[in-house]
């Protein structure tokens, strides 16, 4: 490491940002019931238990309101064929409820296995460092008092938009296991309309709602992995150029595609929702 202050700042922006990018490919791995030792998941089972409760009585409504709607008289549902549909859609209905949130586990560990998929074909594995070149390093190391004043500014300004948009990242990152813990949590209600004809798109939607934040893992990791293979191909120095003018074109190339990571990060929600139709 350089004892110039100019390289230490940016190379330190770069630290925190390379452990960011480190944590990401660390968490989006894992499980919401391993997630932070398991103590969070442990919270959500009790409420999704208890809430489950509430959603077998509202399966009951449901079930009544959607039976009354669709059959205009009482002898309508002494029919065999009616009442074989009824007892079907209540159990189906029922069975969906109960075991909602194994369902909700299995679709997760199948985008899981899917996110697998992608790491190991892509063959990239935890991401490439990100480090300043030395041929800008040396330069800036030959300024002078005067001459590096100029490059304080952009190592202050370059500093900090790195660090910004490296949390702003792990944020987004940690806003999907946040979305993941509050469907597990209230899934037994919407489930629950699937008791009745009328109301079961609401349930048909949570359950697509919940795909779309599973798969977001997925692109939050394709956008890693994209981020990785540009960052083994930097940002050329070029040598003729003042060292004020090498840091800035550096900079300013490397915050750029940051920023393409991040907003892709930030926004892959709504890229999944696009894809799903949602």
């Amino acid at each position: 490491m350089s004892d110039n202050w100019v390289v230490e700042n940016l190379q330190n922006a770069l630290d925190i940002w390379d452990s960011k990018i480190s944590e990401i490919w660390s968490l989006i791995t894992q499980t919401p019931e391993t997630f932070k030792g398991g103590a969070i998941w442990g919270v959500i089972k009790n409420i999704h238990g208890a809430v489950q409760a509430i959603g077998f009585a509202l399966l009951v409504l449901f079930f009544v309101v959607g039976m009354v709607k669709t059959f205009s008289s009482f002898s309508d549902v002494k029919k065999p064929e009616h009442a074989v549909k009824l007892f079907l859609r209540f159990a189906i209905a029922k069975g969906i409820v109960t075991y909602g949130l194994d369902i909700m586990l299995s679709i997760f560990k199948i985008v899981q296995g899917i996110i697998s998929t992608i790491i190991k074909t892509s063959g990239v594995g935890l991401t490439s460092k990100t480090t300043l070149p030395q041929q800008l390093i040396t330069a800036i190391e030959d300024c002078g008092f005067i001459e590096s004043m100029p490059l304080w500014v952009v190592a202050i300004i370059g500093g900090l938009v790195i660090t910004v948009l490296s949390f702003i990242m792990i944020m987004t990152v940690y806003g999907r296991f946040f979305k993941l813990y509050l469907y597990t949590a209230i899934a037994p209600i919407p489930l629950s309309t699937y008791a009745s004809e009328a109301t079961q798109n609401v349930g048909t939607s949570f359950l697509k709602s919940y795909c779309g934040v599973c798969l977001e893992g997925a692109i939050i990791v394709l956008a890693c992995i994209i981020f990785s293979l540009f960052a083994t191909s930097p940002p050329v120095v070029d040598a003729d150029a003042s060292a004020v003018t090498q840091a800035w074109k550096y900079i300013s190339e490397l915050i750029f595609n940051m920023l393409v990571l991040v907003g892709t990060v930030k926004l892959s929600d709504r890229v999944v929702k696009n894809m799903m139709g949602l």
